[in-house]
């Protein structure tokens, strides 16, 4: 009884979240990170798993007074800065495509802050891309990260476990595109790295590190 109270306040939680992520949504989507929604009623692998098991854990781990306190995923911010692109244009393009292709969203271009002289860099051009995940897109992402992609890294060893930033959020570098599945070696310009962002509701490190790892996150030990 006690854990189907609590999987019912972990929905009502959701749902809050949700109408938040709506908000964010719809000012990505004015920007151009617009995606298709997904088919009515479909919950993601993941999302079912945090669900059923993981948050009721998390729940006695913590000993929390609510469920409103069980860390949840916010959003997944997904990056690739191209130096280069101010030399080639071409590249810049081919990293928007290549983060479609990967997270199955549009990626909106970023650009510089400030002039940097000794890069070469002026203040708003555009060296980067960018995709912010929520919903069942983000879901589906972490889930093809964690389970398809990261195991394909070549000697693979895990995740560091300490790049956390303090307040529950989690950064995470890869240097190649090409693990993920969706990328034909044989079609892109270059080789390119990636940061993601995983930005949880946690309180602190420990609460975020306990959330990844029982999601399925490879840490290293």
């Amino acid at each position: 009884m006690a854990e189907a109270k609590t999987q019912v306040n972990v929905k009502a939680a959701e749902a809050a979240e949700k109408k938040k992520a709506k908000v964010a949504a719809a000012a990505e989507k004015k920007a151009g990170g617009e995606s298709a929604p997904p088919p009515k009623g479909y919950v993601p692998r993941l999302k079912k798993i945090y669900r059923e098991a993981v948050a009721p854990e998390l729940f006695k781990e913590f000993a929390y007074d609510s469920t409103m306190q069980v860390p949840r995923f916010v959003k997944v911010i997904v990056s690739m800065g191209v130096g280069e692109a101010k030399e080639n244009k071409k590249l810049l393009d081919a990293a928007v495509e290549d983060m479609a292709h990967i997270t199955g969203q549009h990626a909106v271009k970023t650009k510089a802050k400030k002039s940097i002289a000794f890069f070469k860099i002026r203040e708003g051009q555009e060296i980067g891309a960018r995709v912010t995940l929520r919903g069942a897109m983000m879901w589906e992402f972490l889930d093809r990260l964690m389970n398809v992609a990261l195991p394909r890294v070549k000697d693979f060893r895990g995740v560091n476990p300490n790049a956390f930033d303090g307040h529950g959020n989690y950064s995470l570098g890869l240097t190649e595109q090409i693990i993920f599945p969706e990328i034909d070696f044989d079609k892109i310009e270059k080789i390119m790295g990636l940061n993601i962002a995983i930005v949880t509701t946690a309180r602190n490190d420990k609460e975020a590190k306990s959330l990844l790892a029982k999601m399925g996150m490879p840490f290293r030990k």
